[in-house]
């Protein structure tokens, strides 16, 4: 309950009303995660007649910039390097969003998605180049399997939050030893039944990067698109990812919300849909939920789903009452 507007996880040295009790946990971290972001495509045509390329950002950007730790899926290349493999489904957004992302207060991105191979090899390397030239973390995607699963880690007041990414969906190449594209896992609905050898080099990957940090964050690109209901795949991975040490497993690629699970301090968030993006066509594609959590050390106290609607200039802006109820009852 705030007080004076103050809320006691958020801002507990501030807060009024006080008894005694244990000393707090260390400090207090902010941590948000947003959906998928695509700004190419009519997003890009749109912003850049505007003059701002970054623009459909600019509205939630303060919002994304309080968090001390801010985590988005960039559903796109920054390049066009190549050849277009999905026609007019290849997605690519202008090299300039870098710094309109950062300027939003993006701190890592994840580019282990069915489009970061949109335009091949040489786009997909020239865009992870381009994403940590522009100060931000990828995660998920590289030159060989040992860039891909290589972790992101950020480090808050002494609070280390480390994050893999992979994609289910196909379509990006598989990253291998000697050849770029995404760490993958192979699994229902698109890319076959599931592969136990994937499932188990992540699982490794996520006990050996539990042991580095305090936090591990796993972010998969994976289910079925325009559905509230995530297939049983999505649930079995998730268990055996925070069975292996992960606390978080935040994923994307439905473009819809799905439901979000607790237990014993750990979340599981199926998809928080689309963040930015030109779905149009229908209400569901233009809705989403930012996740905002707050840790003090590496406990997690709070969660929250705050609800989003993507206006026809393709920027999200936050709602309330009907309208969020309405979202927020498609997670539930």
């Amino acid at each position: 309950m705030t007080v004076g507007g103050i809320d006691p996880l958020k801002q507990p040295a501030r807060y009024p009303l006080r008894t005694a009790g244990p000393k707090r946990e260390g400090p207090v971290v902010d941590v948000t995660f947003g959906g998928d972001v695509m700004l190419g495509r009519r997003v890009a045509t749109a912003a850049a007649q505007s003059g701002d390329v970054s623009r459909p950002l600019r509205v939630i950007g303060p919002r994304l910039a309080e968090a001390d730790v801010t985590v988005v899926n960039l559903e796109s290349t920054l390049s066009r390097a190549g050849t277009a493999q999905q026609g007019g489904d290849s997605f690519a957004a202008p090299p300039r969003v870098v710094k309109g992302l950062r300027e939003a207060g993006v701190d890592v991105l994840s580019l282990a998605n069915n489009h970061t191979g949109d335009f091949q090899d040489r786009a997909l390397l020239e865009t992870v180049r381009l994403v940590r030239a522009g100060g931000l973390q990828p995660v998920g995607a590289g030159g060989n399997f040992a860039e891909a699963v290589r972790p992101a880690i950020v480090e808050r007041d002494g609070v280390r939050f480390g994050f893999l990414a992979f994609n289910a969906i196909g379509e990006t190449p598989r990253a291998t030893a000697t050849s770029p594209g995404a760490l993958s896992v192979r699994m229902p609905p698109r890319t076959g039944p599931l592969n136990a050898g994937d499932l188990a080099a992540l699982t490794k990957a996520v006990a050996t990067l539990k042991a580095a940090v305090d936090v591990v964050v796993v972010l998969p690109h994976w289910g079925q698109q325009y559905t509230h209901t995530p297939v049983p795949a999505q649930r079995t991975v998730a268990s055996a990812l925070t069975r292996a040490g992960a606390d978080l497993v935040i994923g994307g690629h439905p473009h819809w919300v799905q439901e979000v699970q607790f237990a014993a301090g750990k979340v599981v968030a199926h998809s928080l849909g689309n963040l930015v993006f030109d779905m149009d066509f229908s209400q569901q594609t233009q809705e989403g939920v930012l996740l905002e959590l707050t840790y003090w050390g590496k406990t997690l106290k709070a969660a929250r789903l705050t609800p989003y609607v993507i206006g026809s200039d393709f920027s999200p802006r936050v709602v309330t009452g009907t309208r969020a109820e309405q979202i927020l009852s498609d997670i539930r």
